[in-house]
């Protein structure tokens, strides 16, 4: 089941390049913080691309006038996060987190089957905001949808 408002979030490991490989576990990432998580099925995708990552970008000074962290995350290798983050001129302090075997998103009970496509395992597109380590808001995507994951969407819906 789907992780659902008012639930914790699940310990998992991510990963990002900083000096070298680091590990984030996530008790770190959301304890005594506001975060808005969003997830792509891949970087470097179309939609991912087009239109998801560019719209946290573009409203990321938004987020953090609220005093809210947001963190981008994929089923992809933490180099893979780094350049595309780099590609898309994501600015400093928006994460670009690795789930590099899909720890997180199956934990999370986001996890998808795109094997159909050449991808394996990947995460659903999706967004939520956790306050303290809870999950407040979650937005999960319709397959082949891009509508309440987006930027926009989740500004609209914080307290």
């Amino acid at each position: 089941m789907p992780i659902q408002p008012g639930d914790p979030i699940p310990e998992a490991r991510l990963q990002r390049i900083d000096e070298g490989v680091e590990i984030i576990d996530t008790p770190s990432l959301f304890s005594g913080r506001k975060v808005v998580l969003f997830a792509v099925p891949g970087a470097f995708t179309p939609t991912c691309s087009e239109k998801h990552l560019p719209g946290y970008i573009q409203h990321f000074e938004e987020f953090r006038a609220k005093g809210i962290e947001v963190v981008c995350m994929a089923v992809n290798d933490p180099f893979v996060m780094q350049a595309w983050g780099q590609s898309q001129h994501a600015p400093e302090g928006l994460l670009m987190l690795a789930d590099g075997n899909g720890e997180f998103a199956r934990a999370l009970g986001l996890e998808m089957d795109a094997s159909s496509y050449g991808m394996g395992l990947r995460a659903k597109r999706f967004s939520l905001y956790a306050d303290d380590a809870v999950a407040r808001i979650v937005n999960i995507e319709a397959p082949g949808e891009f509508r309440v994951s987006s930027a926009e969407h989740m500004l609209g819906q914080l307290p």
